[in-house]
């Protein structure tokens, strides 16, 4: 046996885990070798001092006042870490929250009578209700926003009633679409309508 090998033997008898024929093996060489076997006795009395030591007991309170005394982090809300991963989809949402509003504000503000549309001196215009009498035409779209109308006459196109209501009579031809609207979101949906349908026709 070498000294290399003996060095390994060693830690393997301190640990209990060398066999018999290993130990005499081990025992003859550190007769014939004085270097290996004053290692050996070193690192005897080294394990005898690491097993009789007494551990100190723990002082009271020791882990809550090293926990205490650690600086504390500062806590980020999950809301402001995502907005910053995620910055054109915040702005976008930002952008559309203040869009929806100022939309949504403009609908209840004008709520004077609007009439559009094509011949309307065709139209007989109260305070609140557009009329077109028996035997008038009107040519093309009609749009009426905040008032009523009545129909009696022929209109050739769509008629589109935004907070208001229509009556027709027996005598009344309208050769496109009803659209009555009555809520901000119907609205929205028709003038994207108006301006996606015709731009892709």
């Amino acid at each position: 046996m070498n000294c290399e090998e003996a060095l390994h033997h060693m830690h393997e008898y301190l640990d209990g885990d060398l066999n018999h024929v290993e130990t005499v093996t081990l025992k003859k060489h550190m007769l014939t070798c004085p270097e290996c076997n004053r290692f050996f006795r070193e690192l005897e009395m080294t394990e005898a001092l690491i097993k009789n030591t007494t551990s100190e007991p723990t002082p009271e309170g020791l882990t809550e006042r090293i926990i205490n005394s650690l600086p504390v982090r500062p806590k980020r809300q999950s809301w402001f870490q995502w907005v910053r991963r995620h910055p054109a989809i915040s702005v976008a949402s930002v952008f559309l929250f203040v869009m929806l509003g100022s939309f949504l504000t403009m609908w209840n503000q004008d709520l004077e009578l609007t009439v559009k549309g094509s011949n309307l001196d065709q139209l007989i215009i109260g305070d609140d209700t557009v009329y077109l009498p028996i035997g008038n035409h009107v040519a093309g779209n009609l749009m009426v926003r905040g008032g009523n109308v009545k129909i009696d006459g022929q209109l050739d196109g769509n008629l589109v009633i935004v907070d208001g209501s229509f009556q027709t009579a027996s005598t009344a031809n309208i050769s496109g679409k009803i659209y009555e609207i009555n809520q901000a979101a119907e609205w929205l949906v028709y003038q994207m309508k108006e301006i996606f349908i015709p731009a892709a026709q």
